[in-house]
């Protein structure tokens, strides 16, 4: 399982919020790439950025951080947040980006994400599910949608996705555990099952899933087990690593014993 931090930008500097609240902001270093330097000393390879001026002004804001991480580390970075046009989704490529996430725009204008996922592929373009009971919620979370996750994923599984990073809204930034319950069910009712019969007769069965990244709530060491057990591809680690819950020497560890 890909151990994920996660460095979320405000003004250029490195927050937290809880449940998706501006107001719950606390900032806790004021230069990312410092921080995204010492995740990569701890061995870690991956990096969840989000500009989240960019999701309240839905469009991309905070390039230059994006650019700056990737031009001196080696990160793997996934950047979201804004991302609404096709001009946006360049601005992120060019600026090192490996993998970049929608959500909102995967409501808002399926046709125009839809079309990233054609010309980009599936291991380009992550759909970011975030999730407020059951219901899929958009806007940087300020606005709740009438869409189901399940039927949501699989929408888009259908039309090639393959990354999904799903946030439990009530979870995240709450230090309370991750929704193991949820990431089993999305999991469990995204496998497909595909049968071809050989040239000798046999059925060969393959089942494909979802690569889901988990995020939101972990509280400790033990989540990440409990994720991986479960079939996580990776889990997304925020608040959990800036309060000392996890530190990156546990992390290096983890990545080096599985």
């Amino acid at each position: 399982m890909r151990i994920i931090p996660a460095i979320d930008i405000i003004d250029g500097k490195c927050v937290r919020l809880s449940q998706g609240d501006y107001n719950t902001k606390k900032i806790y270093n004021e230069n990312p790439l410092e921080v995204a330097k010492a995740y990569e000393a701890h061995g870690i390879k991956y990096l969840h950025l989000v500009d989240l001026d960019g999701a309240k002004a839905s469009h991309i804001v905070n390039s230059g951080i994006l650019e700056e991480i990737t031009g001196n580390t080696g990160l793997h970075v996934d950047f979201g947040g804004g991302l609404k046009t096709d001009e946006d989704l360049k601005i992120a490529f060019d600026c090192g980006a490996s993998q970049v996430t929608g959500g909102s725009i995967a409501v808002k204008d399926p046709e125009k994400f839809t079309s990233w996922i054609k010309n980009f592929g599936g291991e380009k373009i992550i759909l970011g599910a975030d999730v407020y009971k059951n219901q899929i919620a958009v806007s940087g979370w300020e606005e709740e949608t009438n869409q189901k996750l399940i039927p949501f994923v699989k929408n888009y599984q259908k039309k090639g996705i393959q990354y999904i990073i799903c946030t439990d809204i009530q979870k995240d930034g709450m230090l309370e555990g991750p929704a193991v319950d949820l990431y089993k069910d999305l999991i469990s009712k995204t496998m497909i099952h595909k049968t071809e019969v050989t040239a000798s007769g046999v059925e060969d069965m393959e089942v494909i899933g979802i690569k889901l990244i988990a995020s939101g709530g972990i509280s400790g060491l033990e989540d990440l087990f409990v994720l991986k057990s479960i079939g996580c591809e990776g889990a997304i680690i925020g608040k959990a690593i800036y309060e000392d819950r996890i530190s990156l020497k546990q992390l290096e560890n983890f990545i080096l014993n599985q």
